[in-house]
């Protein structure tokens, strides 16, 4: 794919210059995680490590369809702003599905890709994603996108699993916004659960029968966990879990985003925030579960899962069992399930809003588009609105 030529990238927003950089490695690390830590909703997914570890490892590179154009905004040298983008010439790996308007374009002739994409690529998880030191930066960050979008003539700019800063501010400039459906665990305030079967008494009794009864069928199976924090995380055990990983993808007939060098980077750069699950049977290792974690705020992220042979109900084990009776034993306060996933609601993971912002060049398009997101949303309300009355908890014990 083309870059974008500097001369595009190069912006004067009031007393404040933008500019693009196509190499991640090349990002002064430091200064982009202290301006991620002063977010409302900062992730591991976003620190720079993160970030760099997808392009070295040639995971998110313009071969795969995802370009680089990171966006720094600076003043008097210091950072004020900043937002991971990407060129795409393709959809996949973003988890908000946008193929009907490529095909919309498509069928009048247009050219949907590429499109600029502000999201962490193959990760649905909510959190800041327009890095910036105040409101004035935030709205200045926006304007730069929009300059370099009509600038390199691109049809689109799409920002995804918006946190709620970043959606306000979107909101305000007037880009579109979409909703959308996760399901997340959230640990019981004032008084915490004490255990995983704290958890599961306030559950109705046929959920908690439910979930006794897939525990069970795994430990009569004959298998059993152990569990390994960071560096304990050898690189066999990397090598296990990424054949399963494979393994996750063959069986859907589909290609894995990430590559082997991707985990062995962020094993050495970001250790304190994995976790596996390993599950053995007789005496060898059939399965792993990989959570991401972020201890400084307490959550902890469902990710990557994979196994070597059948065994009925192991994935709710390694997936969500496991990682919510740690989550409990360790005191974190929140444990997101990924995209989708209706089942997960019986596990205790109740439904939450995500948010999208997208910018359309084609005002005929945007119309149409704006007219379609305010159908969807209304159906998305609706549908969050019969999930919560048939939540899986007993009267008076629904987490707030």
């Amino acid at each position: 794919m083309k870059p974008i030529a500097p001369s595009v990238g190069l912006q004067r927003i009031g007393s404040m210059t933008a500019r693009v950089v196509e190499d991640p490695t090349a990002l002064d690390m430091q200064r982009w995680n202290e301006l991620l830590e002063r977010q409302a909703d900062p992730t591991p997914f976003l620190r720079a490590e993160y970030l760099a570890a997808l392009h070295r490892s040639r995971s998110a590179v313009s071969d795969t369809g995802w370009s680089p154009s990171f966006v720094l905004l600076e003043r008097a040298d210091r950072l004020v702003g900043a937002a991971a983008l990407y060129l795409k010439t393709h959809s996949y790996g973003e988890y908000v599905f946008d193929w009907a308007w490529a095909d919309a374009y498509h069928r009048h002739g247009l050219e949907y890709y590429p499109k600029l994409l502000g999201a962490v690529p193959f990760t649905p998880v909510p959190g800041s994603r327009l890095l910036a030191e105040d409101a004035h930066a935030r709205a200045a960050l926006l304007q730069a996108l929009l300059q370099l979008a009509r600038e390199a003539r691109l049809s689109s700019v799409h920002l995804l699993f918006l946190s709620e800063t970043d959606r306000a501010a979107c909101a305000r400039d007037g880009w579109m916004l979409r909703e959308n459906v996760q399901f997340h665990w959230t640990q019981r305030a004032p008084q915490p659960y004490a255990d995983f079967a704290d958890f599961t008494a306030t559950l109705q009794r046929e959920k908690r029968k439910k979930i006794a009864q897939e525990r069970r069928r795994v430990a009569e199976a004959g298998v059993t966990f152990e569990v390994r924090e960071g560096p304990a995380i050898d690189d066999g055990l990397w090598d296990f879990f990424y054949r399963c990983y494979t393994l996750t993808y063959r069986a859907h007939h589909s290609t894995p985003y990430l590559t082997r060098a991707f985990f062995a980077d962020i094993a050495r750069t970001m250790p304190a925030h994995w976790l596996m699950f390993v599950a053995t049977r007789n005496g060898q290792r059939i399965a792993a579960s990989l959570i991401a974690l972020d201890p400084a705020r307490g959550a902890a992220f469902g990710r990557y899962w994979g196994a070597t042979e059948p065994v009925p109900c192991l994935h709710f084990e390694a997936c969500y069992y496991q990682p919510l009776a740690w989550c409990i034993a360790h005191g974190y306060a929140r444990f997101e399930g990924g995209a989708q996933g209706e089942h997960k609601m019986a596990r205790g993971l109740m439904p939450v809003r995500t948010w999208s912002a997208h910018w359309l060049a084609d005002p005929r398009f945007a119309s149409a588009v704006e007219d379609f997101l305010a159908r969807e949303g209304a159906g998305v309300e609706h549908y969050i609105g019969e999930l919560n009355e048939r939540n899986p908890f007993k009267a008076g014990t629904l987490p707030t």
